[in-house]
């Protein structure tokens, strides 16, 4: 007779393998749901920062101190923005 467990106990460890799999396709399932929503809760953040609203400009000069704040632009990019959106 055919011995099918392949001698080192293979139903066993096929068992932790499959097992093992499931749990990091769940997880990586788990993490990629996380994201998306992440994502999705981002885009709906600045979709509305383009709208002309009342306070569009004060918008804009709030979003440009905060670029400016945390280094995304220099002194002089911010200064030329800052003059074109006060007008």
């Amino acid at each position: 007779m055919v011995d099918v467990t392949g001698g080192f106990g293979g139903f066993w460890i096929m068992a932790l393998i499959s097992a093992a799999l499931g749990l990091v396709i769940t997880i990586g399932l788990i993490v990629l749901i996380v994201l998306g929503i992440r994502w999705l809760l981002r885009q709906d953040r600045y979709a509305g920062g383009g709208s002309a609203s009342a306070g569009g400009a004060d918008d804009s000069l709030e979003v440009l101190r905060r670029r400016y704040a945390s280094g995304e632009i220099d002194d002089e990019e911010y200064e030329r923005r800052r003059r074109i959106l006060a007008g």
